[in-house]
């Protein structure tokens, strides 16, 4: 089984749903890491602000903070080495370096219409608001 590890820059929460503007970019790549899971492929995620020593204890992790900073983040291991620093890649990437093959349709994620993995409460977002439109949801 592929094995992916994500290293993400210092955030609130992996998302991307939460705080006061919601960037469409963390959660198009949190639907593709789900989309990778449903696939059989085994996915980590780590979160500077909150899990340091994730970071300190991997050799080319650290290796790559000390040579390029944050820019360095989000890192992406598939199965030991190292695949991109500083951009979250797309969906065909990510299935190609699984090797699982291309997706046949790709997911459109529209600001605040899907929620990515719901935020534990007493996470980082502000008291939900309730929304009633039906195509619009609220993780927080």
């Amino acid at each position: 089984m592929t094995a992916i590890r994500v290293f993400d820059p210092a955030m609130c929460c992996s998302t991307g749903i939460c705080g006061p503007s919601v960037d469409p970019q963390l959660a198009r790549f949190s639907a593709d890491l789900d989309w990778l899971k449903s696939q059989g492929v085994a996915v980590e995620r780590f979160n500077l602000a909150q899990q340091p020593a994730a970071f300190a204890e991997d050799g080319a992790v650290k290796a790559a903070l000390e040579e390029k900073g944050e820019a360095a983040l989000p890192l992406l291991k598939i199965d030991g080495v190292v695949r991109s620093t500083g951009v979250y890649p797309s969906r065909d990437e990510l299935a190609t370096w699984a090797g699982i093959g291309t997706p046949a349709a790709e997911v459109s994620v529209a600001a605040g219409a899907v929620c990515a993995p719901k935020v534990k409460s007493g996470g980082c977002c502000p008291p939900a608001k309730t929304d009633t439109s039906a195509t619009k949801t609220s993780c927080c």
